[in-house]
């Protein structure tokens, strides 16, 4: 199975998608109303965590997707799949307002790693959209895995080198 298929798939079986996607906001806004100013406290929080990571991570791949789609294979704005690329971004934004009514999202655990992902992410496409558009050729004689293996280098280079510009003193 392809991911063209998969979306496909997806998308034949809207009411699973939006269900998903509205479960977890409702979700969200119902420990709002329960632990109301209890969201630092360890039940609540770890549920916060979880609510974060089950919209952050389909949101993320859909911005990312979406990205892709606009950027590297220039599809038109109104061939948007709502189920996969917009139902859950929406879901993103309204989960993590719901919880930030209730707690601040740096006191929600693994949030900051999730920001520090999306930040990665976007500077790859960036520099791989740059790449796209300078129309780099390159003729060389290294095996493949070299070039990922490079490629790794550089992102883990990236990493410390963002880490140590912006850590808290």
């Amino acid at each position: 199975m392809t991911l063209g298929e998969f979306f496909t798939l997806l998308s034949g079986n809207p009411i699973l998608l939006v269900g998903y996607y509205l479960v977890i906001p409702i979700t969200a806004l119902l420990a709002g109303i329960l632990g109301r100013h209890e969201g630092e406290e360890i039940p609540w929080n770890y549920l916060y965590s979880l609510l974060v990571y089950l919209a952050a991570v389909p949101g993320i791949f859909a911005i990312v997707l979406s990205v892709y789609f606009w950027l590297f294979e220039s599809r038109p704005i109104l061939e948007t799949d709502l189920y996969v690329q917009v139902l859950p971004i929406v879901s993103m934004a309204a989960t993590f307002w719901l919880i930030r009514w209730n707690v601040s999202l740096e006191k929600v655990p693994g949030f900051g790693k999730l920001a520090g992902l999306l930040m990665m992410i976007f500077v790859v496409l960036l520099l791989m959209w740059m790449i796209d558009r300078t129309h780099i050729i390159a003729f060389t004689y290294l095996p493949f895995y070299w070039v990922i293996l490079i490629l790794i280098a550089l992102l883990v280079l990236f990493r410390l080198g963002w880490a140590r510009a912006f850590e808290r003193r």
